[in-house]
């Protein structure tokens, strides 16, 4: 009997292209965030980190993954701070979900 458990499927296949687009709009967006608290420092950081994860020569869909996981966290953690500087949180999300498949 086949099992249709969510555990045997393959995790979508993640547009790196799409990734790399996202951390570009992110980067250009933070950069005009004149705010230095710890919620926004955390998503510089998560920011930097999935960009080296990218730029690396050996690419693990999984640490891409787990990158886009802890950016949407740190938008979600920090939402009031970033939004109050600006930043368009609700499309970040979105389109973090979307690369995702959620």
């Amino acid at each position: 009997m086949a099992r249709n458990d969510a555990r045997d499927k393959e995790p979508k296949q993640i547009d790196l292209e799409k990734v790399a687009q996202l951390i570009e709009a992110l980067e250009r967006d933070l950069a005009k965030v004149q705010s230095e608290s710890r919620d926004v420092q955390l998503l510089r950081d998560e920011v930097k980190t999935l960009k080296n994860v990218l730029n690396s020569p050996i690419r693990r869909p999984h640490w891409v993954r787990e990158g886009l996981h802890g950016m949407r966290q740190a938008i979600e953690t920090g939402l009031e701070t970033v939004v109050a500087d600006g930043l368009k949180a609700g499309q970040y999300i979105a389109e973090i979900g979307r690369i995702l498949g959620m």
